[in-house]
């Protein structure tokens, strides 16, 4: 609390954090000319040339303006304004003690933009996915400074060097998970505090809302209530000065009153557009967090897990095969692994690199030259160790048979050509000998663990050349 010594040197330290919060332009016009007269510990007579001062104050600025003089003259503190006239008389603007706005006690009247209208609630629900938790994320040097972030602020919100928490990164590389498990881990550790989740295009939307049924008030004092706010996309804000104005306010409130702030966006704040200065050095304020492309090791793990989590195997091969041919994202990933438990479950189709390679086509470039016949021929015939005179020949041993048979069904599964294109291809046999070597090798495969093992290793070495 300051004594009556030392309330000038104060109430500048106000006038220096009033400053972080408003525009240079608002700070000239409405603040810089305010001068306190004198402090008696209860009472602050501050100085203000006229009357409107005191109307666009107490209707523009309230909550910063009573948050920051409770924070450096004390909880008791009452405001009074003096307005000199002739005979340079104070005037009694407002006694209203600062801690009569600071926390309001009625929230009943609120309108909760998450609820039907009508709806009210205090306690409301805090729009999280709980399958987005820490347990289900997998670390990697990709995103360990934002998960370890996350996990700290979630022991303490709000109460961290971290705040706001920004987390930035492409599409689909896990900035959603990190921030809802922190919502998620502050549900369960502390029950007391309201967690919300939003997207910004949603903020936006409810904002519209408010605006057209003239409810900002409410809308503002809602996001208001907030301990914990995660707030997605916040590029989206870009070339919004109406909503980049009611957030502003918003981001003051909670981050004065020892409020956590998470905001994830697709670049750090330095490389947003359209976005008020004022709002991007609030951004900076705690920490910056980038999640990158998940390397080797880390697309490895996600496969595994996301893979279990989907209640099916992958071997070896398939795993590695998916973690050299996707390099975007996460999203990829689960892509192709739904894509194969597909094939697997309702086409009745074996999990395999041939699979595999199918099913990227239509996530990923793979990055792989053309397969030729003659190709998989030449791989079969040194599998099994004989020339391809010999396979191409009327020869019927049934190891020459089985080879045959081998070549055709590769051909079919990692070629374009029409059936007879293939038969004739190798020895010159017509469609219906492919498409009967086809189902032979395929009852096979579906029968015998040793020569599926035989067919993944050839086509290992197929795909690898």
């Amino acid at each position: 609390m300051a004594n009556s010594n030392t309330y000038g040197e104060v109430w500048q330290t106000c006038l220096e954090r009033i400053q972080q919060h408003t525009s240079q332009e608002e700070f000239a016009r409405w603040f810089a000319p305010i001068k306190a007269l004198t402090f008696d510990g209860t009472n602050l007579r501050l100085k203000v040339p006229n009357q409107s001062y005191i109307d666009h104050i107490e209707d523009k600025y309230q909550n910063i303006l009573g948050q920051i003089i409770y924070q450096y003259f004390g909880r008791q503190t009452r405001v009074i304004y003096a307005i000199p006239d002739e005979a340079s008389v104070a005037v009694n603007a407002d006694t209203t003690a600062i801690s009569n706005y600071m926390h309001q006690t009625n929230t009943s009247n609120i309108k909760n933009p998450f609820t039907f209208p009508g709806l009210k609630r205090i306690k409301f629900d805090p729009q999280l996915n709980n399958k987005y938790t820490f347990s289900t994320h997998i670390e990697g040097e990709c995103n360990r400074l934002a998960r370890s972030a996350g996990r700290t602020v979630a022991l303490t919100p709000g109460s961290t060097p971290f705040n706001p928490l920004y987390i930035y990164g492409g599409s689909g590389l896990g900035k959603t998970h990190i921030a809802q498990a922190i919502g998620n881990e502050v549900c369960e550790r502390h029950p007391e505090l309201q967690v919300l989740y939003v997207s910004t295009n949603k903020f936006m939307a409810q904002y519209q809302t408010a605006t057209k049924n003239k409810e900002i008030n409410d809308f503002v004092h809602f996001y208001q209530m907030v301990d914990v706010l995660i707030i997605d996309d916040i590029q989206e804000l870009s070339g919004r000065p109406g909503t980049q104005n009611v957030f502003f306010n918003i981001f003051n409130h909670l981050q004065m009153a020892g409020k956590q702030l998470i905001l994830t966006s697709d670049k750090p704040p330095v490389e947003l557009a359209d976005i008020e200065q004022r709002l991007l050095t609030r951004f900076k304020w705690g920490l910056s967090a980038k999640i990158d492309t998940p390397d080797y090791e880390t697309k490895i793990k996600i496969i595994r897990a996301k893979a279990d989590s989907m209640n099916f195997t992958l071997t070896e091969e398939v795993v590695h095969y998916l973690a050299d041919n996707i390099s975007a994202n996460i999203r990829e990933i689960e892509g192709a692994l739904r894509s194969l438990k597909a094939n697997a479950d309702f086409m009745g189709r074996r999990i395999s690199t041939s699979l595999a390679k199918d099913v990227l086509k239509a996530y990923v470039q793979v990055t792989q030259k053309e397969i030729s016949v003659a190709r998989i021929a030449e791989i079969v015939c040194q599998y099994y160790d004989i020339d391809e005179q010999s396979l191409n020949s009327s020869k019927r041993t049934r190891e020459l048979a089985q080879a045959r048979q081998v070549a055709m069904y590769l051909a079919k599964q990692h070629t374009k050509l029409p059936l007879a294109a293939i038969g004739a291809a190798i020895g010159g046999r017509n469609h219906a000998t492919v498409l009967h070597s086809f189902k032979q090798v395929t009852n096979m495969l579906d029968t015998d663990k040793l020569f599926r093992g035989q067919i993944e290793e050839i086509e290992k070495m197929i795909i690898a050349g």
